[in-house]
């Protein structure tokens, strides 16, 4: 998926799975649910199960019945071969990544490991932890020894130190739950016991559903559709679900009583996939709200409305639909490239935004277009979009964008960029249009976005673009080097 205008990336998408039936593997189920997450990450993947009959044996095995196994890149570059055979287990959780706390290498893919005593944790993270610089120090100084850089590391071995207090993991995540700040879907799976938890301010997606023997939990719908999972409901703010006698059993940590609702409103926006539901609205019907909002505000004279693909495509059509204007393909995305990675001079960044987006010709020259982008953070990949469609013989270019402007950072796990780096903190809207070279610049309003969401603004997280945040922010949170580009 290319998101707006530096591909935004969201950390991450977690699976997990709970059979009823110890003759059941859940291994390939988690694989397709992963794959079907897979635009939530694609720096890393990783798997870890447990199997009672299969303890101190295979290749990933440990003496607890846990075996593990992560790798880089897609998850078909990460389980090449038999890995996945040697996952089988009735239990077990998935992680795909993108980094936003951490740089991308090996060591920081997930699940996390840890093992003591008669004990393996494992744990699979969607989210930020912003008070992880404070945390990560006083874990060192308790003699804790790190094997990457990430805050889910940090949250393994807290579960892990107020395990070793408690023995019971409930307990355990409640004294956690006090301990951190941020965001927070987890899947934790402890010895063959599967644990999972929503932040209490809910702002992370995570859901459960139901196929024959196996209950499933996953941070989107689209995970339950490609295993053939019934959906039962999203998890609540601060809701930890475990599964005893198998059954589903629910425990609110107390926090979530005095905590209010903060749904990340980029789900909506472009980060989820349309075919998804996240507490209750569709995703796909929020996109194309956006797009009937942008026409209503700004109405333009056109010969054909565009999205940049793909993740624009619903607002595109919402627009057309609402205003009458034909809606047509202009860029072509190859579904080929990879994540862009930094270039070193302004030459090669125009390559590689044209290795993602080519011009149809045809289809630009001498028109005049209503494109619809989902964002614009930093302004350089929209400029040279713009700059391909110019020289594709656009007539006239009226750029329409479903997010408001992004005034300040995010810190709740979407790599945004600085304030300094932010086109909208630092230039008026008619700067900005002036700096992309388009005929007009439309942004949705707040109170559009909130009213296409269909949730009240006092539930959804919209720090980014009105500086009002959920948390409490760390006075030694470093953002230029948290976000990793």
């Amino acid at each position: 998926m290319i998101y707006g205008d530096c591909d935004l990336k969201d950390k991450c998408g977690i699976v997990g799975i709970h059979s009823k039936n110890s003759s059941i593997d859940v291994s390939s189920s988690i694989y397709y649910g992963l794959h079907a997450l897979q635009h939530r990450g694609q720096e890393s993947a990783g798997m870890a199960t447990f199997n009672s009959d299969n303890i101190n044996e295979g290749t990933y095995g440990d003496k607890n019945g846990l075996s593990h196994h992560c790798g880089m890149g897609l998850l078909i570059d990460a389980f090449k071969g038999d890995i996945i055979n040697e996952l089988n287990g009735e239990v077990g959780i998935g992680h795909v990544r993108y980094s936003t706390t951490g740089q991308s290498k090996f060591e920081n893919s997930q699940p996390f490991v840890t093992t003591f005593n008669d004990f393996s944790i494992a744990i699979a993270h969607n989210g930020d932890i912003i008070n992880s610089g404070r945390l990560r120090r006083e874990l060192m100084a308790e003699g804790v020894e790190f094997t990457s850089d990430t805050d889910s590391e940090i949250l393994c071995h807290l579960i892990k130190r107020e395990f070793l207090k408690t023995s019971d993991m409930i307990e355990t995540l409640e004294n956690v739950s006090n301990i951190i700040m941020g965001s927070y879907s987890l899947v934790i799976l402890v010895n063959g016991d599967l644990y999972a938890i929503r932040d209490p301010a809910a702002m992370k997606p995570l859901a459960i559903a139901e196929k024959d023997d196996t209950f499933i939990v996953a941070s989107e719908t689209v995970a339950f559709d490609v295993i053939g999972a019934k959906f039962i409901r999203d998890f609540k703010p601060g809701e930890i679900i475990y599964f005893k006698d198998n059954k589903i059993n629910s425990h609110i940590i107390s926090k979530a009583d005095k905590t209010k609702n903060s749904h990340c409103m980029f789900e909506y926006v472009y980060f989820a996939r349309p075919d998804s539901t996240i507490d209750g609205k569709n995703v796909y019907q929020v996109r194309l709200n956006i797009g009937r909002a942008l026409f209503d505000k700004f109405p333009i004279d056109a010969d054909v409305v565009m999205p940049v693909p793909d993740s624009s495509i619903p607002a595109a059509i919402g627009y057309s639909r609402a205003s009458g204007i034909p809606y047509g393909e202009g860029l072509i995305k190859n579904r080929y490239v990879g994540r862009t990675f930094i270039m070193p001079t302004q030459e090669e960044r125009e390559l590689a935004v044209k290795l993602k987006m080519n011009p149809l010709v045809s289809e630009l020259k001498g028109k005049k277009i209503v494109l619809v982008d989902d964002s614009i953070v930093r302004g350089t990949t929209s400029e040279s979009l713009i700059e391909i469609i110019r020289e594709a013989g656009a007539k006239e270019i009226h750029l329409m964008i479903g997010c408001p402007p992004v005034i300040a950072p995010c810190y709740y796990g979407v790599a945004m960029a600085s304030k300094d780096e932010l086109i909208a903190a630092n230039n008026s809207v008619e700067e900005i249009k002036e700096k992309l070279g388009v005929d007009s610049l439309g942004y949705i309003s707040i109170e559009d976005l909130v009213d296409s969401i269909g949730i009240p603004a006092e539930e959804l997280c919209l720090g980014c673009i009105n500086e009002e945040y959920p948390t409490e922010i760390p006075s030694d949170l470093e953002v230029e080097s948290y976000y990793k580009f």
